[in-house]
């Protein structure tokens, strides 16, 4: 290389010792082209291993490690769903309200109800409550007819007693003057059949005679049979039976009684009817306007103690039932969920310990290890489980304590902050093998600090407001003009000479 330079002068003019200068200045130049391939295979190599390491160290690592970033601290939530379809009347949740058991959240009003069953139900009792005091009237017409005819028959009774006795008192007189008369008539005709015996009378005299007795004798049978008659309509009558021509007219009386009774009886079971009608109606009465109470108006009341995690609603906005109005979660039942590789399911077996790093939580064990889980097992909880890739399955953290209770100036203790939706840090107790991007990220820290760069703060210097402005100007700068095109003058000329 050294052979292509001599002594001559590159140009007239130039000065030997320049010309010197220049020819050492393009050796220099040849031997840096000639180191240059070489750097550029050194680099191209370093590069491919750092990309083939980055590699090894993100697919290879997860696999056996004992360590993963991709957990997440969850908790149960319950949702708060609105009983009935309205317009939201009172809201009282806002996230991150503390709630407790049977308190009232949030309430939801709806005027516009239909009350065609009700009012039917009531255009029913109203019916069956007319029907019953109509009821209860002839009930009770019945019954005063009913008693001035028991007063008529007792007294016409009272009054046909008194002459049937005075007519048995009468016959029985007579049966008595017919039996004297028979005897007399017996007595006269023994007398005749002496006389006839004795040839002291005819035979004829004795036939009248004989003829009287006999008809004394009907006489007393007749009067007889009157009085047995007389007697036993007596005795019918103080039984209640009226039987006789005598009696008819009181038993019309008794007939029409008994039919007035028998409709009394009616009016009284129909009365039972309707009033037991009436009691069913007034039961289904109360029992619509208690439906119509609560579908007039309901609360949305917590059914446990947690911390209102989300808010579904606003005052005045229309709800249908069923509908979520706020979610509550419940902080005390944390739990963190960790994926990890197939190949670590025998070393989180349930009851290892595990620490637990990057939030409150430091120390759990595992209650359990699911393959795999749904949508309908995600919305028991606040956050959905983290999604795994092939090979992965899901570990279940109990943490051994809930966050540290941080005291406040007045010496009382404060509520523990809910840390649900946390990302944290899993490993294994005695674990040996890392998990490579949490390695990666304590790199970064570390390079940051040896650095002194903070993209924090960076963010928050003069030189990157600055730089900010700079750009929001460029963007909000006019465009510059172009210069016309030969079209474009063409046009302008065109115009001109047109004006």
């Amino acid at each position: 290389m050294a052979d292509r330079f001599d002594d001559r002068p590159l140009a007239a003019g130039i000065p030997p010792s320049q010309t010197q200068n220049i020819r050492r200045a393009a050796l220099a130049g040849e031997e840096h082209r000639g180191r240059h391939p070489v750097i550029l295979r050194v680099s191209a190599v370093g590069v491919a291993g750092i990309l083939s390491a980055l590699m090894v160290t993100a697919v290879i690592p997860p696999i056996v490690a004992d360590q993963s970033d991709r957990a997440v601290v969850d908790a149960p939530v319950t949702l708060l769903t609105a009983p009935i379809g309205g317009e939201i009347g009172a809201l009282n949740a806002s996230p991150g309200l503390n709630v407790h058991s049977g308190d009232r959240l949030a309430q939801v009003t709806n005027p516009r109800l239909d009350r065609t069953t009700l009012i039917s139900l009531e255009e029913r009792a109203s019916d069956a409550r007319e029907k019953l005091d109509a009821t209860r009237a002839n009930r009770q017409s019945d019954r005063s007819y009913v008693a001035s005819l028991d007063q008529e028959i007792s007294s016409q009774v009272a009054q046909l007693r008194a002459q049937l006795q005075s007519q048995i008192d009468e016959l029985r007189a007579r049966v008595a003057q017919s039996n004297a008369m028979s005897g007399e008539k017996k007595a006269l005709v023994d007398r005749q059949n002496r006389m006839v015996a004795r040839d002291t009378a005819s035979i004829e005299m004795l036939k009248p005679t004989e003829q009287q007795y006999s008809a004394a004798l009907h006489a007393t049978d007749a009067e007889n049979a009157k009085l047995s008659q007389k007697t036993s309509q007596l005795s019918a009558l103080n039984n209640g039976i009226y039987v006789g021509d005598d009696l008819v007219a009181l038993n019309t009386l008794a007939q029409k009684r008994r039919d007035i009774d028998l409709d009394a009886r009616r009016m009284e079971i129909e009365e039972k009817q309707q009033t037991s009608l009436l009691a069913d109606l007034q039961h289904l009465i109360d029992a619509e306007r208690q439906r119509l109470a609560t579908l007039a108006a309901a609360d949305v009341v917590s059914a446990g103690q947690g911390k209102v995690l989300t808010v579904g609603a606003e005052i005045g906005r229309h709800v249908s039932a069923g509908d979520t109005i706020a979610s509550v979660v419940d902080c005390d039942k944390r739990f963190v969920v960790a994926i990890f590789s197939y190949r670590q399911g025998e070393s989180m077996k349930p009851g290892t310990r595990v620490r637990i790093s990057g939030g409150s939580l430091h120390h759990g064990v595992v209650s359990a290890v699911l393959p795999k889980t749904s949508d309908k097992v995600d919305e028991r909880f606040a956050v959905p489980f983290p999604q795994t890739e092939r090979r992965e399955l899901y570990v279940i953290i109990a943490p051994d304590g809930l966050d540290v209770h941080n005291a406040v100036d007045d010496g009382s203790v404060a509520t523990p902050a809910c840390t649900v939706g946390q990302w944290v840090t899993v490993t294994r107790d005695n674990g040996i093998v890392p998990s490579m991007s949490v390695t990666w990220r304590h790199l970064g820290n570390l390079m940051a600090a040896w650095t002194g760069y903070d993209r924090a703060s960076a963010a928050g210097s003069e030189t990157y407001h600055q730089g900010v402005r700079k750009l929001k100007s460029a963007l909000r700068a006019p465009a510059p003009e172009q210069p016309p095109q030969p079209r474009e003058q063409w046009l302008t000329r065109a115009a001109a000479t047109s004006q």
